[in-house]
């Protein structure tokens, strides 16, 4: 089965970077000529269970004219060991429309298990990720130089008390133009359901830049036109990094 993209989804679709200093990044969300949004991710080193890990902070909310069509406040917050990259805790806080969700599992590797406050106790698939620690183990493990895959890597994925299977294409490099300059990106493609919003199930692509691993441009074509994600800020320890993408 293939993941099903809500609205919520196309932010989290920005938490992806890999770092473990402290990092703050700011997008704003353009929808067709207007503002649609905005996201703050924040990553930093910390310590789960005696170990060493990495937190992944996000809160995305809607502005403007999507905030009048379908109103978006969600935080999502993964903490990821920081060797395998795989999740250890992920909190869940929704609201997209009339949809309202909170939910926090916990997950249990050696025993492929998981925990949460909606289900109790499930048996899972090896090297289960969930829907913000999937980008980070995918940069981490396979978004490398000159590596273009001819077929999609699918990865187990934990969303919304479900379990999918997520199936990302790295479609090579392509050059960005933005108001810094030209960028070198990758281009990634995940593959997903249709759902409410989305007009085909490859209508996502996003760019990220091939020495930092940062987002750079995000692009959405869904029902009601183009959504764009436009990067503002980006700093690590307070340190504006914007100008060190090229």
């Amino acid at each position: 089965m293939k993941l099903k993209l809500t609205a919520g989804l196309f932010l989290l679709f920005l938490a992806f970077i890999v770092t473990a200093r402290t990092t703050v990044i700011k997008f704003d969300l353009k929808y067709e000529f207007a503002k649609g949004g905005e996201v703050l991710l924040t990553i930093n080193d910390t310590v789960f269970n005696n170990r060493p890990a990495i937190r992944y902070h996000f809160i995305g909310r809607s502005t403007g004219l999507t905030d009048a069509l379908y109103k978006i406040n969600d935080e999502y917050e993964t903490f990821v060991d920081a060797e395998t990259m795989l999740p250890l805790k992920a909190l869940r806080n929704v609201q997209e429309g009339k949809y309202k969700s909170y939910n926090i599992t916990w997950f249990y590797h050696k025993v492929d298990s998981i925990y949460s406050l909606k289900k109790g106790w499930e048996k899972v698939p090896n090297n289960l990720t969930d829907i913000v620690s999937v980008f980070f183990y995918y940069s981490h493990f396979y978004l490398k130089n000159n590596i273009v895959f001819d077929q999609p890597l699918t990865l187990p994925c934990y969303q919304a008390s479900k379990i999918y299977n997520i199936s990302i294409k790295n479609l090579g490099e392509r050059i960005i133009k933005t108001d810094l300059g030209p960028i070198n990106t990758f281009a990634l493609s995940p593959l997903t359901e249709k759902g409410k919003l989305l007009k085909r199930s490859d209508a996502l692509l996003f760019y990220i830049s091939k020495e930092q691993k940062i987002p750079v441009q995000l692009e959405f074509d869904t029902k009601f036109g183009d959504l764009i994600a436009v990067l503002r800020s980006y700093k690590i320890d307070g340190i504006e990094q914007v100008k060190k993408l090229k």
